[in-house]
């Protein structure tokens, strides 16, 4: 005989009260409920003689299994699916088993309680998760909502934060959400890290506008220095250059001591300055026209302590006229005139001198092999795939940054 269907039913801190008709009769139906013992305060006096506390994931799926055929409902908080325990037990016990009834999700309590828009936000799980991992995914998000956790409260993920140089946001903690003592508490990331708050607690992190987040620490390599250690301006972090395509890219510049080069296109400015530092005795220009971006340049300079690295505010190819014909010259970018660009910057070039350009559309890696093969015997191409190690408790994961393709070719004399 089939068992019984088993239903996951959503429940929030406003217990039975709060949930949907559908839901409540579900509850009050139910032979045996299974949940933490948290939930039995949440549930009516009659009721709660029908709890059976399951303290973590694996003690529910035998609770569960040990019901026979018993009408079980498995209590969840909020949405079940949503960092819960239904996608556990449904790949423990088979999907077919089981029907999913959410609630509100704290998570989507705690948005609406700062009326912020969640769906462009990251979102993680602090239970289990790597803190590395999450403020580096926090530095390239304009909103970011946390689940905190015993080893991660609120306090301590705003002093890693803080240690990270990620100071640009405004925090929210939303406590007890849906009950009576609710309570939502709002400040700079310094303020929260020295408050308490009850747990657990969803923590809503809003980026302050055009306002950059200071690198943890500068950057002790000559070149390849961690994505992290560059001022960069919001809303376009993560069009800096991944660290491991600059030095791929610096490596096929072939530059010198006493090497010109121009950085066209050079956003914060990582390639010119890790440039720069290779061609000591050279001077490389930046050539940017955003005016933010230029700052940046001249910021991030100065935290390197490179003086040989020249900001250029202006829109290439007129920005570049009076500077000097370079030895090397990188074009980044991604809009639809970097093959215009390529083509005019070659002219520039001087004989026996490397252009090197990222793409990171088909298109325009199209454009550019039909330019440069016109006018090198050596072009080379490289679609550049890199996958980031994280470790994830006791294993470690990859994550893939964007493919990137990669075009070096030299100019003949």
């Amino acid at each position: 005989m089939a068992a019984e269907k088993v239903y996951i039913v959503g429940i929030g801190d406003d217990g039975v009260e709060g949930m949907t008709a559908h839901a409540r009769r579900l509850v009050e139906a139910a032979d045996v409920l299974v949940g933490p013992e948290s939930c039995g305060p949440l549930m009516p006096v009659g009721l709660r003689s029908r709890l059976v506390a399951a303290a973590n994931l694996e003690e529910l799926v035998e609770r569960i299994e040990a019901g026979g055929q018993k009408r079980i409902v498995v209590l969840a908080s909020g949405d079940p699916l949503f960092y819960g325990t239904a996608r556990y037990v449904c790949s423990k016990l088979g999907k077919d088993r089981f029907e999913v009834v959410p609630h509100v999700s704290s998570m989507q309590l705690a948005f609406a309680r700062v009326k912020e828009s969640w769906e462009d936000a990251f979102l993680a799980n602090l239970a289990g998760q790597s803190i590395e991992r999450v403020i580096d995914r926090v530095r390239s998000s304009d909103t970011a909502g946390l689940f905190t956790s015993d080893q991660w409260p609120a306090p301590a993920v705003a002093r890693a934060l803080l240690d990270e140089g990620v100071d640009s946001f405004q925090a929210y903690v939303c406590e007890n959400l849906g009950s009576p003592d609710e309570r939502v508490t709002q400040g700079s990331l310094a303020e929260i890290a020295k408050d308490s708050f009850a747990s657990p607690n969803v923590m809503i992190l809003v980026r302050k506008a055009r306002v950059a987040d200071k690198p943890g620490h500068v950057g002790t390599r000559l070149f390849g220095n961690p994505d992290e250690c560059f001022l960069q301006s919001r809303p376009k972090r993560g069009l800096l250059t991944p660290s491991e395509v600059r030095s791929l890219a610096l490596a096929e510049l072939g530059l010198k001591t006493t090497s010109v080069m121009w950085d066209v296109g050079a956003g914060s400015g990582s390639v010119g300055l890790e440039a720069a530092r290779i061609a000591g005795d050279g001077s490389v220009y930046a050539i940017e026209m955003d005016p933010d971006d230029h700052s940046l340049i001249r910021e991030n300079a100065a935290r390197f302590g490179v003086t040989n690295l020249h900001p250029v505010l202006g829109r290439a190819p007129e920005a570049w006229q009076s500077l000097p014909d370079p030895d090397a010259i990188y074009v980044g970018g991604s809009g639809r005139d970097v093959a215009m660009l390529v083509e005019q910057a070659w002219a520039r070039l001087k004989q026996g001198g490397r252009l090197v350009t990222a793409c990171n559309s088909i298109e325009n890696l199209a454009a550019v092999h039909s330019l440069l093969r016109a006018r090198s015997g050596d072009a080379a191409y490289w679609m550049v795939n890199i996958a980031r190690g994280i470790e994830q408790l006791d294993r470690i994961r990859f994550e893939a940054i964007n493919p990137i393709f990669l075009i070096a070719a030299t100019k003949p004399a």
